[in-house]
């Protein structure tokens, strides 16, 4: 699959992904995220403007994935990587994760950071593969705690959670 930015005409489609990717959560007992609606598409568009915004896409040219970050803390910071269903196990995820490596490292940016399910296999044990480690309470700037904050408040943290860091060679 090649990697490219995401077009405007393409964020409903990336819901369209998240919700999709989102269904295996419930054969697992999290049917609450399974049922968590994406990002709406004025949200979307923002990382899109900002130039945060990838699709990793098929031959015909349709987003099959896709990942979206934000600045937080001088780093990169996943917001959102989701990959159909139907392309999963295929790397396509990692691709993502490295096309933001590499646009990080470009700029500078000492590192990635996310936040997922410690005991999802396709969350943490997966990003502990894709480079990233656990960080404890202390190692947390105070943008990423906030993160946190709010994901304890939407309810995520019925399930334990992790924030973990990869760090860019290049990176400041």
């Amino acid at each position: 699959m090649r990697i490219r930015l995401v077009n405007v005409d393409e964020l409903p489609l990336l819901q369209d992904i998240e919700r999709a990717a989102g269904q295996c959560f419930r054969d697992i007992g999290m049917p609450e995220i399974a049922e968590d609606e994406p990002l709406p598409v004025d949200v979307l568009a923002r990382y899109r403007t900002a130039g945060t915004a990838w699709a990793a896409v098929d031959a015909a040219d349709s987003p099959r994935a896709y990942l979206i970050a934000e600045h937080v803390d001088g780093n990169l910071h996943v917001e959102q990587v989701s990959v159909h269903p139907d392309q999963a196990r295929r790397g396509v995820g990692r691709a993502l994760l490295d096309r933001l490596a590499d646009h990080g490292a470009a700029g500078g940016v000492p590192a990635l950071t996310l936040t997922t399910f410690t005991d999802v296999p396709w969350n943490a044990p997966y990003y502990v593969r894709c480079g990233f480690r656990a960080l404890d309470d202390s190692e947390l700037g105070a943008e990423l705690a906030d993160i946190r904050r709010r994901e304890a408040a939407h309810g995520l943290d019925r399930w334990p959670r992790v924030c973990m860091r990869r760090d860019l060679r290049g990176g400041a």
